[in-house]
């Protein structure tokens, strides 16, 4: 991987890119997960390359989420396990939470790699490899789950999620938190809970959250979810967007 000097003022977006470019070498990030990348780094530009206070709240509460479900399920693709594979094997151990992966362009080698890449970093199981259960009425590769893991979830975290899958998991009764830049996309519209946030900082804060919310009484968890109204979250995104723009 290219070694980029700190004192470089697209530091942080280029190693980005650089791990993302070491995924796609070692067979586990699909090319067109590169584009999607692409995308996200344009609506991070718009709220400023930050975790806004808001989206501070949104992990929060989506911590809380994780806490108080009886089931939870993390959900892996190349582009998560290339960025922030190590730091979802740490929230999955601290939740804890099932790690499955989950991909649109499968297969059996990626799958196996992304495995190999998270286990590599002390997970243990991961699911994913012999899917016995479907989403319901997805009929592509991204259909194909773990009985144990997203099919039986209560509640699933999808990081750079597609809206299909998402909207699905919605229709089968599960809470979906979603990490996506992108507050207009249909994931960011269906989801339970929306996290307009890098996932390169959306999963270290959720850690962080993690640590101070895990022994509160679940009744004080179960109030912030409660709480949540994603709707307006989207609105004060966009309206965060907006006055931004026009300030510049």
């Amino acid at each position: 991987m290219m070694k980029i000097p700190k004192s470089h003022p697209r530091y942080e977006s280029l190693t980005i890119r650089e791990k993302l470019a070491e995924g796609f070498r070692k067979g586990f990030v699909h090319e067109t997960g590169l584009i999607a990348h692409g995308r996200g780094e344009a609506f991070d530009y718009l709220i400023g390359e930050k975790t806004i206070d808001i989206s501070n709240d949104a992990e929060k509460v989506a911590t809380a989420l994780l806490l108080v479900a009886e089931n939870p399920v993390i959900s892996i693709n190349g582009n998560t396990a290339a960025l922030v594979g190590k730091d979802c094997v740490e929230l999955s151990k601290k939740i804890p939470a099932k790690l499955e992966v989950n991909l649109f362009h499968r297969s059996e080698d990626r799958i196996r790699k992304i495995v190999m890449e998270l286990k590599k970093f002390g997970a243990d199981p991961v699911l994913g490899e012999n899917p016995d259960a479907r989403i319901e009425g997805l009929d592509h590769p991204r259909g194909l789950c773990s009985r144990e893991g997203i099919y039986s979830a209560d509640v699933v975290l999808v990081p750079l999620e597609d809206g299909d899958r998402c909207e699905a998991l919605i229709k089968m009764g599960k809470k979906v938190i979603a990490i996506d830049l992108n507050p207009l996309s249909r994931t960011s519209q269906s989801a339970t809970i929306t996290i307009v946030d890098n996932v390169v900082r959306a999963i270290p804060n959720m850690i962080k959250w993690t640590d101070i919310l895990k022994d509160r009484p679940k009744e004080y968890l179960e109030a912030l979810v409660n709480s949540w109204d994603n709707e307006k979250y989207l609105r004060d995104v966009l309206s965060y967007i907006s006055k931004r723009i026009n300030s510049i």
